[in-house]
């Protein structure tokens, strides 16, 4: 990382994280562990089903592998960096690895934005166009929006978290906060951030309220449609299909929209801490479980998937 040289008089951050709650912090790292052990598991189960049954072989289901995937990786660039500082007394990051997380989760987090989007879309053609859905959402059409997602996300949080890094730091190090986030760590420059601040919130704003008013959109025509049909019982199968997903949305965009885009000037970072852990330890968490429990497909293929596992360690003779 060559822009971090000779920009700046500190060769790490501290992160204070939960300090404060230091006769708690064996709980809170069993507890986040246990946590982050279920959020892989969890997600794992999901691919694994998908891959493994013919019957959820749809854009929506292809949505959801990326969807899993991605939680997975969005956790482990927060969580098990936060799992040590729980436990050592000196709770630095180097420089590098600081910038190496805000990649991560920068890129993980905007891209489900995206990918969030574009499973609002592969709803809203299989409600509003059901005769035409198999040709819209073609695997093709699927790939596209799934690699737009990423390219679109990696080539906008490359370029902000560079620029980020090449502010001078210098002075204190001590970042109120579990992990290094974009506003927190801007913060730490020694030179007048303010237009800095209004850059990143601009960025926020462009990149996290596009793809969320694109999902409103979708929802307003899904709801539309639904309000037609002439049965209860076909509008509440139709609703079944969006529900786990209109959760994970109201979830995941919910915490993102309190984080970035309202001022800051109200809460503390003890607030913010707490915020932040709903979207990097709670949601991944609870995805997995929304998208099993209340979802018939998914736990139709667990059941058959199960009963094919012990057809085999139990064969008839």
């Amino acid at each position: 990382m060559a822009f971090l040289k000779n920009q700046t008089n500190l060769n790490e951050f501290i992160l204070e994280g939960f300090s404060y709650l230091a006769e708690l912090q064996v709980l809170l790292f069993f507890v986040f562990l246990v946590t982050y052990i279920i959020t892989l598991l969890g997600n794992t189960l999901i691919i694994l089903l998908i891959k493994l049954n013919p019957s959820l072989q749809t854009p929506m289901y292809f949505f959801l592998v990326n969807l899993s995937f991605l939680e997975m990786c969005y956790t482990t660039s927060v969580v098990p960096q936060m799992l040590v500082h729980l436990l050592t007394e000196h709770k630095s990051i180097s420089l590098a690895r600081c910038a190496a997380q805000m990649y991560a989760f920068t890129i993980l987090g905007l891209t489900e934005c995206c990918l969030l989007a574009a499973m609002a879309y592969d709803r809203y053609v299989a409600i509003c166009h059901p005769l035409h859905y198999t040709v819209i959402m073609n695997r093709r059409v699927c790939a596209q929006l799934a690699a737009a997602s990423w390219i679109t996300c990696i080539s906008v949080e490359i370029a902000q978290t560079t620029w980020i890094f090449s502010l001078p730091f210098c002075g204190s190090k001590h970042i109120q906060h579990f992990f290094c986030d974009i506003l927190p760590v801007v913060k730490m420059a020694c030179t007048d951030t303010s237009k800095n601040e209004i850059l990143v919130m601009a960025v926020s704003t462009i990149f996290i309220m596009s793809p969320f008013l694109l999902i409103i959109l979708s929802y307003i025509r899904i709801i539309s449609t639904i309000l037609k049909l002439p049965s209860a019982k076909g509008r509440r199968k139709a609703f079944s299909t969006c529900s786990s997903h209109l959760m994970v949305v109201t979830l995941f965009f919910g915490t993102a929209l309190f984080t970035y885009l309202i001022p800051k000037s109200s809460y503390t970072p003890r607030s913010d801490q707490m915020i932040s852990l709903m979207y990097t330890v709670v949601s991944p968490f609870l995805n997995p479980i929304i998208y099993t429990l209340r979802n018939k497909e998914v736990k139709g293929a667990f059941k058959k998937t199960v009963s094919r596992l012990f057809s085999v360690q139990n064969p008839t003779n």
